[in-house]
């Protein structure tokens, strides 16, 4: 059972399901019967409620059964203490539609993504919201809590398509004025974007106080230019074609490529943003992992 469920943290597998909810269930239960280090092996509500012990620590909220049977030291936690409002920004613009040697489109890889954070989210009592955007926004889902929501922001990504071009600068900002509550923000695009547009767009989230947290979602073949005959390449969301011999330009576009993402890296790491980058192919394990590191932070 326990490798039926890690099997659906492949976006391989993945692909071959249509239906967002049982995609977002599976991946969840495959990543938590994966955690080999929390004294579960199933998904509960008692999973957002513990943290590890720390010197200092009172006694009084020590699980001891918990204790007991994995003789690590944990401390209960209380909804109040551990309630924490997050929205998730998707990028929907037509770069997003592309799929090359990935098992999906950029867009449907981070969907899934959207959808299991949301649904880990609710399960551990936190409030999520949704937003998605191109060239302007196109859904939102203020924050909450109960497990109804998880219904709303399926059904905004399930009828996600890729149109539009990408522009954050407004959109961002205006957002980052919107959002009155401290809380998390999680962006999931590929980032086809100026640069200095994107990190003035973060620093606002930062002045405000949000914590951010950035997925960078690319195909393989985006890093790579891995083409072996002349290829015509379209813009998706201007239209401009060019038709060339990859291997000709490839040592030049891989160079820009690594300069772009290291530069990127470098500017959010000075604001304090977490960064993380995949690629269709990568396991939605990953990410959870980056989100649930990020969340230990704030506590």
């Amino acid at each position: 059972m326990k490798q039926f469920y890690q099997d659906f943290l492949s976006p391989e597998s993945v692909s071959r399901l249509s239906r967002l909810d049982l995609i977002a269930r599976l991946v969840v239960e495959g990543y938590i019967t994966g955690l080999h280090k929390s004294p579960y092996h199933g998904f509960s509500a008692e999973f957002a409620e513990h943290r590890q012990y720390m010197a200092g620590d009172s006694l009084r909220y020590l699980d001891w059964k918990v204790y007991g049977r994995t003789d690590r030291m944990y401390i209960k936690r209380f909804e109040e203490e551990t309630n924490l409002k997050s929205h998730i920004i998707l990028d929907v613009s037509g770069s997003m539609g592309f799929q090359g040697s990935g098992a999906m489109t950029k867009l449907r890889y981070g969907s899934v993504l959207a959808a299991a954070l949301a649904f880990l989210m609710i399960k551990q009592r936190d409030s999520v919201g949704l937003v998605t955007f191109s060239d302007k926004m196109k859904s939102y889902v203020p924050p909450r809590s109960v497990q109804s929501q998880l219904k709303e922001i399926l059904k905004v990504l399930s009828s996600a398509e890729p149109s539009g071009v990408t522009i954050t600068g407004d959109i961002l900002h205006t957002l980052a004025e919107r959002i009155p509550v401290r809380g998390l923000v999680v962006l999931i695009s590929d980032l086809i974007v100026e640069p200095c547009e994107l990190i003035h767009c973060l620093k606002h989230f930062r002045h405000n106080g949000h914590e951010v947290l950035v997925f960078h979602v690319l195909d393989p073949k985006e890093l790579n230019l891995d083409y072996s005959a002349e290829t015509r390449f379209t813009d998706m969301e201007t239209g401009r074609q060019l038709t060339t011999q990859p291997w000709h330009i490839r040592e030049t576009y891989l160079s820009m490529m690594k300069e772009r993402l290291s530069s990127l890296v470098h500017q959010m790491h000075d604001i304090s943003v977490d960064y993380a980058k995949f690629t269709t192919d990568v396991p939605f394990d990953r990410a959870l992992s980056e989100y649930l590191a990020k969340r230990k932070k704030l506590y």
